[in-house]
């Protein structure tokens, strides 16, 4: 529980802190790649490997300035490699799906930056660890899609329940995944109840669905992307415990579209940096990034 706790005050730290830096430059010696069974790999192994997908999830620690660094990295790659033969779009779990329409009239010009700010809840630490993502989307006419359930349902449901959202009107509703969204599988569910400690009870339940409407929302809404282009490929950005092991949000996707192809990417920093430990790395994704723990944190 208590673990949770601090995940959940780094959420709404965001919502408190502006940082005023840019995003720091990526040096090789802040980060190892690896296969997910602990070989050597490199950026360029990861790019390669998105050809042959259709989603490429990022899994990240919010607060981890080298992880952010590295996710431009492989986006730009991903949009000179891939723009001219696929229809590649970013992905967010950092924008409230309510904010499409005003994400969309920002990438097209219709906007102001600063109208775009005051209306589309960005995280606070937006400047510093997203905007350039966006930016690049925007400067290539890339679509970026507002992944995630707006948090006011969220919170309906850890409050009272999947029933709560039986309430909402169908116009709220559409910012949802369909009613009723995937259950959690038995792995997600123990992974997450092992987070938690302990102590389970209503509420610790009721978080777990919680987690699940962020999870199949955003897999929902990534999953309608697919259905609508033509050789699609999606860079989705999410907190690594959304992904990582292949579990949550990304088998929440295969419930919608089980024929797509998916490749994981967790990266977090580690006190063991640079080395690999199978016994708390291996798995964690097709390929896992470590980064120096060492670097200030983003907020």
């Amino acid at each position: 529980m208590k673990v949770f706790l601090k995940l959940f005050l780094l959420i709404v730290l965001l919502a408190a802190y502006r940082p005023a830096e840019a995003q720091i430059p990526l040096l090789a010696d802040d980060y190892r790649v690896f296969t997910g069974d602990g070989k050597p790999a490199t950026l360029a192994d990861i790019t390669t490997a998105a050809g042959a997908t259709d989603v490429l999830y990022l899994g990240e620690n919010h607060d981890d300035a080298v992880g952010h660094a590295l996710q431009f990295a492989v986006f730009k790659e991903i949009v000179e490699k891939y723009q001219a033969e696929r229809q590649v779009a970013l992905s967010m779990e950092m924008f409230e799906r309510d904010t499409q329409i005003v994400l969309d009239e920002y990438l097209n010009g219709l906007i102001t930056e600063k109208q775009f700010d005051a209306n589309a809840r960005p995280w606070k630490n937006y400047p510093q660890d997203y905007k350039p993502l966006v930016e690049l989307a925007r400067a290539q006419k890339l679509p970026v899609i507002a992944a995630n359930a707006p948090r006011r349902y969220v919170n309906m449901v850890t409050r009272g329940g999947r029933p709560a959202l039986e309430k909402l009107s169908p116009e709220a509703l559409k910012w949802l995944a369909p009613l009723p969204y995937g259950e959690p599988s038995t792995a997600y569910a123990a992974k997450f109840n092992a987070l938690m400690g302990a102590r389970h009870n209503d509420m610790t339940s009721n978080m777990l669905q919680s987690q699940s409407l962020w999870d199949a929302s955003m897999a929902y809404f990534v999953a309608d992307y697919l259905g609508k282009n033509e050789k699609p490929l999606v860079v989705h950005l999410n907190g690594k415990f959304h992904s990582e092991s292949r579990l949550g949000t990304v088998e929440q996707l295969l419930r919608y579209r089980p024929t797509a192809k998916a490749l994981v990417v967790t990266v977090q920093y580690d006190n063991g940096f640079p080395s690999f430990d199978k016994k708390k790395h291996g798995g964690l994704g097709d390929f896992v990034i470590l980064t120096n723990p060492q670097v200030k944190r983003s907020f």
